[in-house]
């Protein structure tokens, strides 16, 4: 069976394991990732919003629009990587979502990485960030490398902040965007370490 079967499986099993039914009532539909199936990078935003509750698709508003900039400046395209979020339906009023539905959604995240097999999680927000790194304080380890293994899988953990905030902050835009910047030195850096 090969990825794109694998995550439609998991997707079923989402939808099949009923998880969190009061946010999936009131979302348009699940709202599972895009992008390459083979990616090496993955970023992982916290829940879809209202452009991505319509579409079907993460990260397409004004977060996105943001998100695309940054990768052509940091010389990847969208089709380059896989884009996901932690909780795939979209919570009321874009309101943050809650400790109790990131840890529904956790354990189908785990199994969209194991099936993907990045060498590299981009986390956007410190939604996203919680899990990998337990009790990190964004604004402290926002663009450094972290390695951490989780079940089976050691992943490079990269935080970064949300696009949004940085939309509604001019000042983290320019750090987001210079962590965002550094990001492919962080991926060289990785290859050459587990070449040696």
């Amino acid at each position: 069976m090969d990825k794109r079967q694998r995550l439609e499986q998991l997707k079923t099993a989402i939808l099949n394991d009923n998880v969190c039914p009061e946010l999936a009532e009131q979302a348009t539909q699940l709202v599972m990732g895009d992008g390459n199936l083979d990616a090496d990078i993955v970023f992982i935003g916290e829940a879809p919003g209202k452009k991505e509750d319509e579409s079907g698709l993460p990260f397409v508003g004004a977060s996105g629009k943001f998100l695309n900039e940054m990768l052509a400046q940091a010389g990847l395209m969208r089709a380059d990587v896989y884009i996901t979020n932690v909780v795939k339906y979209r919570p009321p009023n874009n309101r943050d979502p809650k400790p109790a539905e990131k840890q529904a959604f956790m354990p189908y995240l785990l199994r969209q990485l194991e099936i993907i097999r990045p060498q590299v999680v981009v986390t956007l927000g410190r939604h996203s960030m919680e899990y990998f790194l337990p009790g990190a304080v964004i604004g402290d380890v926002h663009g450094q490398p972290h390695r951490v293994t989780v079940g089976e899988v050691s992943l490079l953990i990269i935080p970064l902040y949300h696009p949004a905030a940085a939309l509604y902050n001019g000042s983290l835009r320019a750090t987001l965007i210079e962590d965002f910047l550094g990001v492919p030195a962080i991926i060289a850096n990785e290859a050459a370490r587990s070449q040696r």
